[in-house]
């Protein structure tokens, strides 16, 4: 009984729409709220070796060990320069099974509600990351946000396979 309330509360939300905007690399991304946990303070980070660039390293959140991934590295990009505004964004992700995930971000913008008709499906090409890893294109304002599907852009499997590389 609980997980059909909860799937339907998922709907709700998404048709609503919400998303918390973030700024990474001069770009505005944005993820579903329903997945977030927490937004932290960029800090007290223990790395961990042979692990790939993107892995930043992992912190203690109240006694689990959660990694933490640069998203600029994991697009292929340049890492992210940690400023006064950085910060870790906490996350549930995962298909079958969820794993908190923390993500770093250059600054935190707001959370905006998209609507349904606002969102166009991801380009095909042109896009500087993988299409996969996008799942629509959000109008505000007239400019384009990207919104993410963080299950794919935060599979743990595939994340685990490129550690072993």
């Amino acid at each position: 009984m609980g997980a059909i309330v909860k799937k339907e509360e998922a709907t709700l939300h998404q048709e609503h729409g919400q998303y918390l905007t973030f700024l990474l690399g001069g770009e505005m991304f944005a993820i579903g709220i329903l997945g977030i946990k927490e937004i932290i303070e960029y800090g007290s980070l223990t790395t961990v070796p042979m692990m790939p660039e993107f892995i930043r390293g992992v912190i203690n959140l109240r006694g689990a060990v959660v990694p933490v991934v640069d998203l600029s590295a994991r697009f292929g990009r340049t890492p992210t320069e940690v400023t006064r505004r950085s910060c870790i964004v906490i996350l549930e992700a995962g298909i079958e099974e969820k794993h908190d995930i923390g993500v770093v971000v250059d600054a935190v913008s707001e959370v905006l509600e998209i609507p349904g008709s606002e969102i166009e499906p991801a380009p095909a090409f042109g896009a500087k990351i993988r299409s996969d890893f996008i799942q629509g294109m959000g109008k505000v304002d007239g400019k384009f946000v990207i919104i993410l599907d963080s299950d794919r852009v935060l599979s743990v499997d595939e994340m685990a396979m490129l550690a072993t590389i």
